[in-house]
């Protein structure tokens, strides 16, 4: 009797994995330019002001969301920047191995690229930069964020979409 053997594709199963990285892309070099971009128009701290609910304002984050853990001495840099290049490589992996599940996909591509874009940050200058602050009627403003951060709430987002549908099925 016969042993068969077991190949190794480098082939994803269902589908090929270049769109989903070419939106991660996108998404990094969307956040990147608009990082640039403040950077080179704004100081630290400076506010302009665009609507009654929405300011542009250059803020650094040393920590992680909601500025969690940023009043620490300086290892949190290391940390989250290992965290988020831990999380690439597995987001990597699932788009491989689920190449043809559209929504999830998606959901991990936007996850991908703001995980990318915000350990670029780290990488580069220690902290991650923040500009989009949004307030209410003076009552206060919640935490600046970025191109980056948005891509990953909207991931997130498309990722419980994607779960509830598929427990629905």
């Amino acid at each position: 009797m016969a042993k068969s053997k077991k190949t190794f594709s480098s082939k994803p199963a269902g589908g090929s994995m270049a769109p989903w990285l070419g939106i991660a892309a996108i998404i990094i070099l969307v956040d990147q330019l608009t990082k640039i971009t403040i950077e080179k128009l704004f100081t630290y701290g400076e506010e302009l002001y665009v609507t009654s609910f929405f300011n542009l304002v250059l803020a650094y984050n040393k920590g992680a969301a909601f500025s969690f853990l940023s009043n620490q001495g300086g290892w949190q840099r290391y940390f989250f920047t290992t965290i988020g290049i831990g999380a690439a490589l597995f987001i990597v992996y699932l788009l491989r191995k689920h190449a043809a599940q559209k929504l999830f996909c998606w959901s991990m591509s936007l996850i991908l690229g703001g995980a990318v874009g915000n350990v670029i940050d780290r990488m580069v200058h220690g902290h991650v930069i923040d500009f989009l602050d949004f307030h209410w009627r003076g009552i206060g403003h919640f935490p600046a964020f970025n191109v980056a951060d948005t891509a990953i709430c909207i991931g997130a987002g498309l990722l419980i979409l994607d779960e509830l549908r598929r427990v629905n099925k």
